[in-house]
């Protein structure tokens, strides 16, 4: 579609959907008419900080205003927050072998290819097979074990020796950064990364991309074709594939010092930040008593764009394609709106204020409403709850509707029961956790609850598409949330917090041992930042608490959150770990007896 056709199809959605009805009741038509802007192909998947993620938080300011909601940020609309998009590499980066005095100077992209996490570096040196670099006590299996790498390049295959095993001990010593943490506290002064010959791959060289945490300061990390690898060892009298093979099945380290071999490399990768916004509305109580307690309703507008958040799509295709996010969550977005609006017609019946909020930045690890939690627009006490909308437009024929945070507030349960009459079979979690937005309020001691009809085969592809919504479905639902809102907005008492006890949060879940850390979500400064602990746990035991940043623990540095889960992972229960942690600026000294996870 031609740019000029685009501009026109926003421009008339947009007015189309400002002038759909004055009706302020929740009805399918009006959101239907607020899905099929947010999901169209011309909003282009609305991926944070885009121009089309503006143009969508430009649609939800107008509906806010046209409704009569002022605006929440001190007289302004939006939170500007700032988040890193991505990682580009820059013209620094190169990479030479030189192999019995005959050197090989490789090509970006072709012949290899900085990782994302790479520290910005300039080294040289020998370079030391090891295997798959993995260091293991309890598996018997250490592919450094007698051998001295200091101030060597490592080269180390992906994976692991039971590579083809989905269910192997040796899965989480594997990831890259676990690997490059290892390389670098054995003495190595840079990692080359190669893929193996099994499992089998097209040995693919991988794009650069943020994964969350800062880079490691100063230590280079690439990878190399396997061709590339393939020749340098035909040159030492190895078979590469026949190493390989000798480790899996012997499951033993077959390390070496490559004989006549050197390495050159340069590495320069850098974080491109932007700005992303949140959008807010607030409706004001009438009760002097109560109208400065707040109850916030909310759900995140953004998604994964076209090929923006290639990890977290599950199409696997080739080619480029939108993902309009209709379910996830234009859905979410609109019931924001349409509670706003219903809420709108009965303002003056208010007794509690009630903040309208769209955030963004939640597909790259709830962004938006972390930085809104960190930088509220109210007093973070003052908020009494909040209702999180996320995917709650695919309402099976079953009436099946999921709500976790339950246990949060001794009266969920109580008034979720007795507001349901829509004939919904209701699915409760008490937990206050679970990835979406509610997650940031309830790390601040908020009770929440998250509304949500359910996965589907379409998540997180280009076919969650308008078609598939349920829109008399979602009537009901946003129907069902306003009239649970409702009895918190006017109740005499505010709603007790209650801490539910749950594992601690972490993005893979490998270790063996709890801490009980709750992550800051978005952090990119260095170390390891909570944004809680879980009640009992060994952190909460030993008087750490939310703002806590972890720069040691036990032997080792922690510069992010992968330090943290990598110095973790050899601790067995009832293990006493002393741990360096930074609070306002100083250091503080802790001790915490670990627990079974």
């Amino acid at each position: 579609m031609k740019r000029i056709s685009i501009l026109l199809l926003i421009a008339v959605s947009f007015i189309w959907a400002q002038d759909k009805s004055s009706n302020p009741e929740i009805t399918a038509d009006e959101i239907k008419a607020h899905i099929n802007y947010l999901a169209s192909d011309a909003m282009k998947g609305r991926f944070t900080g885009s121009p089309e993620e503006r143009l969508a938080g430009n649609y939800i300011q107008a509906q806010f205003e046209s409704y009569g909601l002022k605006p929440a940020f001190n007289g302004k609309w939006f939170q500007e927050f700032p988040f890193i998009e991505k990682v580009e590499l820059t013209k620094n980066n190169s990479l030479n072998f030189s192999v019995e005095g005959k050197r090989k100077s490789l090509t970006l992209k072709k012949d290899f290819t900085t990782i994302g996490f790479s520290g910005k570096s300039k080294v040289s040196g020998e370079i030391f097979f090891v295997g798959y670099g993995i260091s293991a006590s309890k598996l018997n299996y250490d592919d450094y074990d007698g051998i001295d790498v200091t101030g060597k390049i490592v080269l180390l295959m992906r994976n692991h020796p039971e590579h083809d095993s989905s269910r192997s001990e040796f899965e989480r010593f594997s990831t890259l950064r676990n690997k490059a943490s290892n390389a670098k506290d054995k003495g190595a002064a840079g990692l080359i990364i190669v893929n193996g010959w099994l499992p089998k791959n097209d040995d693919i060289l991988p794009e650069p991309r943020y994964d969350g945490a800062p880079g490691m300061k100063d230590f280079p990390v690439l990878q190399v074709s396997r061709s590339v690898v393939d020749e340098i060892l035909k040159k030492q009298g190895v078979s590469f594939a026949d190493v390989q093979k000798q480790i899996d099945d012997s499951k033993k380290p077959k390390s070496f010092l490559l004989k006549n071999a050197n390495v050159q490399l340069v590495s320069e990768a850098v974080e491109v930040q932007k700005i992303a916004r949140n959008v807010g509305g607030v409706l004001e109580g009438n009760n002097p008593a109560l109208k400065n307690e707040y109850i916030v309703i909310g759900g995140h507008y953004d998604h994964l764009g076209i090929d923006h958040l290639k990890e977290a799509s599950m199409y696997k295709g080739a080619d480029k394609q939108i993902h309009n996010g209709a379910d996830d969550n234009a859905s979410g977005t609109t019931g924001v709106m349409e509670t706003a609006e219903k809420f709108a017609s009965i303002k003056n019946e208010l007794k509690r204020s009630i903040i309208f909020l769209a955030f963004s930045g939640e597909e790259l690890g709830i962004l938006g409403s972390t930085y809104y939690t960190n930088n509220p627009s109210v007093e973070i006490g003052n908020i009494t709850a909040m209702i999180n909308l996320d995917m709650v437009g695919r309402l099976n024929e079953e009436n099946n509707l999921t709500i976790i945070g339950t246990g949060t507030s001794s009266r969920w349960k109580e008034i979720l029961n007795e507001k349901n009459s829509y004939g919904f079979k209701l699915a409760m979690s008490d937990g206050g956790s679970g990835g979406s937005d509610h997650q940031a309020f309830s790390n601040k001691s908020i009770p929440v609850l998250f509304f949500f009809s359910g996965t589907h085969s379409d998540y997180h592809k280009p076919s969650d598409d308008i078609d598939k919504i349920n829109f008399a479905g979602q009537e009901k639902i946003l129907k069902y949330v306003f009239d649970v809102a409702n009895v918190i907005q006017k109740a005499e008492k505010r709603l007790d917090y209650v801490k539910v006890q749950e594992a601690a949060q972490r993005p893979t879940g490998r270790a063996r041992v709890t801490v009980g850390s709750v992550p800051e979500f978005g952090y990119s400064g260095n170390g390891y930042k909570l944004s809680g602990t879980t009640e009992g746990s060994p952190a909460a035991k030993a008087g750490m608490k939310a703002g806590d940043i972890i720069i040691k623990f036990g032997t080792k540095e922690v510069g992010n959150i992968y330090d943290f889960m990598y110095a973790v992972q050899d601790y067995k229960a009832g293990d006493k770990v002393n741990v360096v942690a930074l609070r306002d600026g100083k250091e503080m000294a802790f001790t915490l007896e670990l627990i079974a996870k």
